[in-house]
């Protein structure tokens, strides 16, 4: 090891372009860079977390023999906290029965905290489909570690549609907005 304090163990231009390549009007270089859309991470998060097993180690006797069946539900839920950053929430439940028996309910709300720079008509599906589609795996992960960790077999969820969950969505506020209309 090197004991030059001087030495930086990550190069600066690893992060930022370097001067002469920036768009800058009128340096001859493109300002494409500069009107292209961008969506970044600032972080993600657990911000509730619930594993319950009423009926354990009753439960256990009926799983030698059964399987369990398995409801899950998520929702997408997306925040402005200020300009340009957004919180998106994802919040899935997961209940296990078997005959009549709760095996296990799990709640999670996992969130991100992203910086979206698109204009105003992309928002609503960048918001709903694009930024879900980066939490998904991450949160995937926990339900299969929390279920697991609970003493069962880790529940994998499939994967999710979040564009026709979008389009339902919308088609759900139109439909309610056009029934607003019609009772006035």
């Amino acid at each position: 090891m090197s004991d030059d304090t001087n030495e930086k163990p990550v190069p600066e231009e690893r992060f930022t372009s370097p001067p002469d390549e920036q768009a800058i009007p009128g340096n001859g270089k493109s300002d494409e860079l500069s009107k292209t859309p961008t969506l970044a991470i600032n972080g993600q998060y657990i911000k509730d977390l619930s594993f319950e097993a009423p009926n354990t180690p009753r439960v256990f006797n009926l799983l030698q023999t059964e399987i369990p069946n398995i409801q899950v539900d998520i929702d997408v839920q997306g925040e402005g906290k200020s300009d340009n950053l957004f919180e998106v929430v994802l919040k899935v439940r997961a209940e296990a029965n078997v005959k009549n028996e709760g095996v296990y309910i799990c709640e999670l709300s996992y969130a991100g905290l992203f910086s979206i720079n698109v204009p105003q008509e992309h928002l609503g599906p960048v918001l709903m489909i694009e930024c879900p589609l980066i939490l998904f795996p991450f949160l995937r992960r926990v339900i299969a570690d929390v279920t697991g960790d609970g003493g069962f077999a880790p529940l994998m969820l499939s994967p999710v549609d979040f564009a026709a969950l979008y389009q339902q969505r919308v088609k759900q506020a139109q439909d309610e907005q056009s029934n607003e209309d019609t009772a006035n």
